[in-house]
């Protein structure tokens, strides 16, 4: 079978696409025919050495994946053969095959296709676990969302919106804001003017949003924390702008706000039946036509490189899909 590998860090153009062994399944096991995987920001800072998590070499990128099982360990007992599933394990699955644990499965629902079921665990699951959990997100609130044509981002404004917020969509260029619009963005801010937190105050009337969604990072963070309201809670996702901000805790005692972190991955090892429960009315939300998750591009897996320079360069709108079988 076939699978890119990452045998040291290093860019994208660094990467292979190698024939290596099927991997074997244990007891709890399945083996995954994989038919697509989408990229998140992470799969770039692994290759990279820069994620908090460092894969043994050699190692696959690609967190998130879908198709069908093609083998069953002896105690799993929830799925059979031929089942069409999707799910997120952290790295893996720019491969043809792979071995998961049960556990990390999904059953893929009818109105999901399978480009659609691989793209919609991470930054969905990130995006709602950040606004519900983290955020405690109420209706008529503003919410302001960083980064909105990204796939977390663009996640936030229609989680952001379906839970009843004014959602301000915030992004580098006019053509990203417009597809925030499309996904039912109220406010749109083009944030290279260096006039965020002015825009936000001009919009709220002075009070700052209630909500700020940020996985940019850098020196659009400080701005953040100059146009959130009173009692306001800053949402830290990431960091895709490269620079880690500080935080100054002066702003904090002055809003009497919150600067919250999120981090789905360890949330959703932690609390599996919560997250379980987020994912059912996240599968519900897209059922009755809530959201609408965007494939912004696919790749076939031997254009491995293009999908993740396409996601490293910050050229994507919505989720990059990787079509593998």
């Amino acid at each position: 079978m076939k699978a890119v590998l990452c045998k040291d860090f290093g860019t994208p153009e660094t990467l292979s696409l190698e024939e290596i062994d099927e991997p074997s399944i244990g007891p709890t096991d399945v083996l995954v025919k994989v038919k697509a995987s989408a990229i998140n920001f992470p799969d770039i800072l692994m290759i990279e050495g820069k994620y908090q998590f460092k894969p043994e070499f050699p190692f696959s990128p690609g967190g998130e994946f879908s198709g069908f099982i093609e083998k069953i360990g002896d105690q799993v007992a929830d799925y059979k053969v031929g089942e069409g599933v999707f799910g997120s394990i952290g790295h893996g699955c720019f491969a043809e095959k792979i071995a998961v644990p049960s556990s990390v499965l999904k059953k893929k629902p009818d109105h999901l296709d399978f480009q659609t079921a691989a793209g919609i665990s991470t930054t969905y699951g990130t995006s709602y676990y950040a606004l519900k959990q983290r955020a405690n997100l109420k209706d008529g609130e503003t919410l302001l969302v960083l980064g909105a044509a990204g796939g977390v981002g663009l996640a936030a404004v229609e989680l952001g919106k379906t839970m009843g917020a004014t959602v301000i969509a915030a992004a580098s260029t006019e053509a990203k804001l417009q597809v925030a619009k499309n996904a039912g963005a109220d406010h749109l801010i083009n944030y290279t003017d260096g006039k965020l937190k002015d825009e936000v105050k001009d919009i709220t009337s002075g009070r700052g949003a209630d909500v700020i969604y940020d996985p940019v990072g850098g020196e659009l963070f400080d701005q953040c924390m100059r146009c959130i309201n009173w009692y306001g809670r800053v949402l830290v996702v990431g960091f895709v702008g490269g620079e880690i901000p500080k935080v100054p805790t002066n702003l904090i005692l002055l809003k009497s706000c919150q600067v919250i972190g999120v981090f789905y991955g360890s949330f959703s090892a932690r609390y599996p039946k919560e997250n379980s429960d987020n994912f059912d009315e996240i599968l519900n939300f897209h059922k009755t036509g809530k959201i609408s998750p965007l494939i912004g591009a696919e790749f076939r897996l031997d254009e491995f490189c293009d999908a993740l320079n396409c996601l490293a360069k910050r050229t994507a709108t919505g989720k990059i899909i990787v079509n593998i079988n």
